[in-house]
């Protein structure tokens, strides 16, 4: 009550006032300062005594434009609106990256908007999907002759075969990059003589051929292409991308609250990650090379701005400081371990100490209940 007191009675003194020539005025408080760069005075430019050596030219800063400052120019003008902006080409979905002789391509997108999207492109240039594997991010295409492939990407494909007729098969890999919501799209292929029924095995990683090289140019060209056309995205296998194949809460030896997801590191990383984008918690810091999410349960999801009250709340309530909400901060990490074949995900109030049994298996039960 005081302070809307306060506030009233500073609005009837300004509304009383309103005529005095020192409030709002020419020489008042509140004048209008907006053609007082009019009068600015251009001085004499700074200069380097002469007997300095080596020294660097001065350039003004911020010179005074010479069509401004003009004696006979009107006070009272309106000063004329900008010209619009022209708007800068955004950068791309997909970008090429390249390192030690291979490459791969970076997407602004999620694992698991990125693994359609890739699907999508091989099945459209003829590519027989031979293994699917949605879960994981990857799936094989069958051996196939690349005349059976669409007209272009045949062309260029037989271009940069090592000689001669080949028959080939790839494997496409999305794995979470090192930034969130981006992935990285990895493909390796074998080749074999046309007619031959080898069963060449596929290189455990990129190896940068000349088929491996063109491929991913191509794909790189046809992703950019359909994600400005606004291409579709299949929300089924987005879904499906990096579900675990089981979750379990159970207890370790100490007791204390373990959530066992049945996925590899990648995988439980992006899957734990999105179950806590869509809980009720603040997300403040991730450490990927740790393993941990960093979050404060005294605080909501998004922004910190959106935690603070609003004009009224202001007005009427208390503004916390910063030393309050420190104070009030309820901060916990989540750890992913990897364990034989699964990863085991807890929660500790520091890397010392485990967080009490019972705000560990509040925190697991809601990643549980948002996994896939």
């Amino acid at each position: 009550m005081k302070r809307l007191a306060g506030l009233s009675a500073l609005a009837v003194i300004i509304s009383s006032t309103s005529g005095c020539g020192w409030v709002w005025g020419e020489h008042g408080y509140f004048r209008d300062r907006g053609n007082d760069y009019l009068d600015a005075r251009q001085t004499a430019p700074m200069e380097v005594p002469p007997d300095v050596q080596g020294s660097k030219r001065l350039d003004p800063l911020l010179p005074i434009p010479r069509n401004v400052a003009d004696a006979q120019a009107d006070k009272n003008f309106e000063v004329p609106r900008p010209q619009p902006l022209q708007v800068a080409a955004q950068e791309s979905d997909f970008t090429l990256q390249r390192s030690a002789g291979s490459s791969w391509i970076l997407a602004q997108r999620p694992p698991a908007e990125a693994w359609p999207v890739a699907h999508q492109f091989f099945e459209d240039n003829g590519f027989r999907i031979a293994d699917d594997r949605a879960s994981t991010g990857e799936f094989t295409t069958a051996w196939q002759p690349l005349s059976e492939l669409s007209g272009a990407l045949a062309d260029r494909l037989r271009a940069a075969a090592p000689g001669g007729e080949v028959e080939a098969r790839v494997h496409v890999r999305i794995e979470p990059g090192v930034a969130r919501n981006t992935s990285e799209i990895y493909l390796t292929s074998a080749q074999r003589p046309a007619g031959s029924t080898a069963d060449v095995p596929l290189p455990d990683r990129p190896t940068g051929n000349g088929i491996d090289a063109a491929l991913v140019d191509e794909m790189l060209a046809g992703l950019t292409r359909d994600a400005e056309r606004g291409g579709s995205v299949s929300m089924l296998a987005a879904r499906d991308y990096d579900a675990p194949s089981r979750v379990s809460l159970s207890e370790d030896g100490s007791g204390n609250p373990v959530l066992n997801v049945g996925a590899d590191l990648d995988r439980a990383w992006s899957s734990v990650g999105r179950a806590l984008d869509k809980g009720q918690w603040r997300v403040e810091d991730v450490n990927r090379s740790l393993g941990l999410y960093y979050i404060n349960l005294a605080e909501k999801p998004g922004n910190p701005e959106d935690n603070k009250p609003g004009f009224f709340g202001r007005l009427f309530g208390h503004t916390p400081t910063k030393e309050e909400l420190e104070a009030r901060a309820e901060r916990y990490q989540v750890r992913l371990s990897k364990v034989g074949d699964d990863v085991e995900v807890t929660v500790e109030k520091n890397i010392n100490t485990v967080a009490p049994a019972d705000v560990a298996r509040r925190v697991l039960s809601v990643i549980q209940d948002n996994l896939g």
